[in-house]
């Protein structure tokens, strides 16, 4: 079972972009993530590296009918830190609910 955990790496918006699009699919490739993020060849492949780097993402280059191309995939690592950084994102987010519901007074 997956512990929730918040995670850095994954948080930073175009990360957590990435992870969020990734965890849905086995692999993807580099120019969808491109387009759907609207970001530059360069802003990807930065937050892409880093996720790498972290080892959670595995990056293949393969030869397409004219042109090669980059897929990306989440690593078994990946799916889990992922995982782990959501479930804390919803813990977190449940105890502004639980204030919502029990507020306490100054001086109870």
């Amino acid at each position: 079972m997956t512990g929730s955990r918040f995670n850095e790496v994954i948080h930073a918006p175009n990360r957590l972009q990435i992870c969020t699009m990734l965890a849905a699919v086995e692999t993807m490739a580099f120019s969808t993530l491109r387009d759907a993020l609207d970001v530059s060849d360069s802003v990807l492949s930065k937050h892409v590296k880093i996720l790498q780097t972290a080892g959670y993402l595995d990056v293949t280059k393969a030869r397409g009918a004219s042109y090669p191309r980059t897929w990306i995939a989440l690593t078994p690592d990946g799916r889990q830190a992922f995982s782990g950084h959501i479930a804390e994102l919803r813990r977190i987010v449940e105890l502004g609910d639980l204030v919502r519901r029990d507020p306490v007074s100054p001086g109870e």
